[in-house]
């Protein structure tokens, strides 16, 4: 499970292994910048009489760049080394190492503006210019040179995270390097994982500086990022004996004229999921459209006066059916009618089970969100920005520039787990730790994926996993499955079917040694 820090996390870390720990700074640099280089020379492929360019700032990000030129040059490699600072502002470690590298006979070159004419044209440039330390726009020489080398068709490996990223959110606010690679520096950076950052980071290699792990357990920064071998242990397995029953049941309360499509989308995936029975509660007169759409889905029509939602007069029916199931999902395509918002406060009232709360049923709580705040039961909450926006108050805007603390305050002051779908979806849990997803794609932006999430979380609960468990996995694997689908259909062709239909294959993936999708873009080690 690797820890995911802010960059006032990552200083503190940087401090304590100093002064408490007794690694020496000059240590963990010397440490950064062979890792740095490691990454370096696969980029190169054969290093001898290859050229890079290094871009250096006046702090330790430029230390890194140094130490990376000084290891370059022992190999082979030609090195031009660029400091965009005047000599005397680079103190410390930093300092140290630029003497070092003038002492081998390698000249920098101290550079105040940007050259007209491009420099010779290297083989890879280093970013190592500001790292984590951009709290705004870059401005005067930092933004021209991030403009002069995005300029170039040339490959760029950034230094912990590219210059003109902020290292907490990912938001670009000017110039922002774009990067091929980025190495950073013992943990992760929340920026490296949230657009537009992550997408200017390019692929993510992670950097041993030998920085203890008590060190970040110490922070305690509850923030990790979710991948396979997290979910693992977690996946259900059945009794060779099973029957359907016990597989698990659930009830999904779904469905209104127009927008039987999310119902069927979330009733199906429980049941590819692995759930052993799916009972669909719709509106009658588009019982039907439901079966000819389900075949392997129950449906339990209930009385709608041929309106094509379901009533509140059908609460007590409806609410005795159900209490059979293990399971409750409450929302996909429900609808807004006045009736059925009321049938959903009734429900919130009076159930007692676990409930996947999605779509309209978050819509309906809008009015009255203690009704979410005092469910007895286990609850995961499934909003995207827009559904949380009418919850809490808050704008949208609002909430996708922090997505991790608006989920944690949320998830915590109702004491229910919370999974914020977004482009990476963030799962919150009730104590305060919170989980980036590692998995999908921008083609899951399409109408009826957030109905399949639905009902996997759903069918997972059915098999009884707790709600918190059931929401990493699910998420985890319905990312997969976007991942899947656009491996073969590309982002603008899949559809939420195709989502579907790949689940089992995600769920296989999990359960087998090997990734299944093409290009694998997990993080790497380099030590």
């Amino acid at each position: 499970m690797k820890v995911v820090v802010t960059a006032q996390q990552m200083a503190a870390m940087d401090k304590y292994t100093i002064g408490q720990v007794g690694i020496p700074g000059v240590v963990l640099m010397e440490n950064a910048g062979r890792g740095i280089t490691q990454v370096a020379l696969f980029m190169l492929g054969e290093p001898k009489q290859k050229l890079v360019q290094i871009f250096c700032g006046s702090g330790n990000n430029g230390g890194d760049g140094y130490v990376v030129a000084r290891h370059l040059l022992n190999l082979g490699v030609r090195v031009e080394t660029f400091i965009l600072s005047q000599r005397e502002k680079i103190k410390g470690d930093a300092h140290t190492n630029l003497i070092i590298l003038e002492n081998m006979g390698h000249a920098p070159t101290f550079i105040d503006h940007v050259p007209n004419r491009p420099l010779n044209l290297p083989n890879l440039i280093v970013d190592a210019i500001l790292g984590t330390g951009v709290t705004s726009p870059l401005q005067g020489l930092y933004a021209q040179a991030v403009e002069y080398i995005n300029s170039l068709s040339v490959p760029v490996l950034a230094v912990d995270i590219p210059t003109g990223i902020n290292a907490d959110t990912g938001a670009i606010e000017g110039p922002a390097i774009k990067a091929a690679k980025t190495a950073t520096m013992a943990l992760l950076k929340r920026g490296l994982l949230f657009s537009p950052g992550r997408e200017h980071a390019g692929q993510v290699e992670m950097v041993d500086i030998s920085m203890p792990p008590s060190v970040a357990v110490r922070q305690s920064p509850k923030v990790f990022l979710l991948e396979k071998e997290d979910v693992v242990p977690w996946l259900p397995k059945r009794p060779p004996a099973a029957h359907k029953n016990q597989c698990g049941t659930v009830a999904l309360i779904a469905g209104s004229r127009g927008f039987t499509g999310a119902a069927a989308l979330a009733a199906e995936a429980t049941l590819r999921t692995g759930a052993g029975l799916a009972y669909l509660c719709i509106p009658a007169s588009l019982n039907i459209i439901f079966e000819t759409k389900s075949t392997e889905v129950i449906t339990w029509p209930f009385d709608d006066a041929d309106m094509g939602y379901l009533h509140s007069h059908s609460f007590g029916e409806i609410l005795s059916r159900i209490q059979t199931q293990k399971v409750v999902a409450l929302g996909p395509g429900l609808g807004q009618h006045g009736k059925t918002v009321e049938l959903v406060h009734l429900l919130l009232q009076n159930l007692d089970k676990p409930l996947v709360l999605d779509a309209d049923g978050l819509n309906a709580c809008a009015s009255n969100p203690e009704l979410i705040k005092n469910y007895p039961a286990e609850l995961v909450l499934t909003p995207h920005p827009g559904e949380l926006s009418r919850l809490i108050g808050a704008s949208a805007k609002e909430i996708t520039a922090d997505p991790i603390e608006v989920a944690r305050g949320i998830s915590q002051a109702w004491k229910k787990v919370l999974v914020l779908k977004g482009g990476p979806t963030v799962v919150a849990l009730p104590d305060g730790r919170v989980f980036i997803n590692s998995t999908g794609n921008a083609g899951m932006a399409t109408g009826g994926s957030g109905d399949v999430l639905t009902g996997i979380i759903a069918g997972l609960l059915a098999q009884g996993l707790g709600a918190e468990q059931a929401a990493l996995a699910s998420v985890y694997i319905h990312g997969l499955a976007g991942d899947l689908a656009c491996a073969s259909l590309g982002e603008m062709g899949m559809i939420a079917g195709d989502i579907l239909q790949r689940v089992p294959q995600a769920i296989l993936s999990i359960q087998s040694k090997h990734d299944a999708r093409r290009g694998d873009r997990s993080i790497q080690y380099y030590f």
